[in-house]
């Protein structure tokens, strides 16, 4: 990250008034990253990010989230990893150990995909049993889930009305990429059945590793466009906490670099 801004475009972004998480307006610029090198970069956004720290909970967020407009920008385009069945045989490994540790806390049921992307973890889960369902943003990869003979949705996970159906939801990298968290917390937990599991996978900030690939400026978090926030494992738990969830079990992620996986069973 940069120490200090550059001139941007008009912005794309709706600017926070408060932090997210805690809603304390007391919060300050942490830093600046360059994202035009971003496959999902397009001239239309602002080509810097600005990074912020709240001084009352330590959470870390950009200082905006994407407007509408904006945002159908950056999900016209879908990266190669995002599509549905890449590398089906190879991720299916990597789901299979995600899937057999949840399943350690829940017994069967449907289970809710949150930003499904390539669809690996459905279709590993339904491999285990599971009934699976997934949501993204992305029409394309819809459309091609829904070609599979999956249920399959277009739609924010808060405009989802499935009350207490879900054994699982899983957010796998996705609850970074949400303007509020608590909201979709929330919303989880109301479509979640009373001994539902919820799993969710981000970067986790307070990692050693994340810390040399700072000194290293190497650190590929701070340039992606689709983050909105950095969690630290401390801040996540005591988040999961708030919304209703006692995490069980925390594990370093195979899917990206320097990512953590927790699960959380609903109260």
């Amino acid at each position: 990250m940069d120490n200090a801004p550059a001139p941007t475009p008009v912005s794309a972004r709706i600017p926070y008034t408060a932090c997210p998480l805690c809603a304390s307006g007391d919060f300050a610029a942490l830093g600046y990253a360059d994202c035009t090198h971003h496959p999902l970069y397009q001239d239309i956004l602002p080509a810097q990010m600005v990074w912020c720290r709240c001084n009352a909970c330590a959470h870390v967020f950009t200082d905006g989230y994407f407007t509408e407009a904006a945002a159908r920008v950056i999900f016209s385009k879908t990266n190669e990893s995002q599509a549905v069945g890449h590398d089906a045989e190879g991720q299916r490994r990597v789901s299979a150990r995600i899937v057999e540790r949840v399943a350690r806390h829940v017994s069967g049921g449907d289970w809710l995909d949150v930003g499904f992307g390539n669809g690996s973890l459905l279709f590993t889960a339904q491999e285990f049993g599971f009934g699976p369902v997934g949501t993204d943003l992305r029409s394309d990869g819809v459309a091609a889930l829904a070609a599979l003979g999956y249920e399959a949705y277009c739609q924010p996970l808060e405009q989802l009305d499935m009350p207490g159906r879900f054994a699982v939801i899983s957010m796998a990298d996705v609850l970074e990429h949400m303007p509020y968290p608590r909201t979709a917390l929330d919303k989880a937990r109301s479509l979640l059945r009373p001994d539902g599991a919820i799993f969710v996978s981000m970067p986790n900030m307070s990692s050693m590793v994340w810390r040399l690939l700072d000194q290293q400026m190497l650190n590929p978090y701070w340039p992606e466009i689709e983050h909105y926030h950095n969690f630290s494992r401390e801040r996540l738990y005591a988040l999961l906490e708030d919304h209703g969830f006692t995490p069980v079990n925390f594990a370093v992620s195979e899917r990206y670099r320097v990512c953590m996986e927790v699960i959380a069973i609903r109260k």
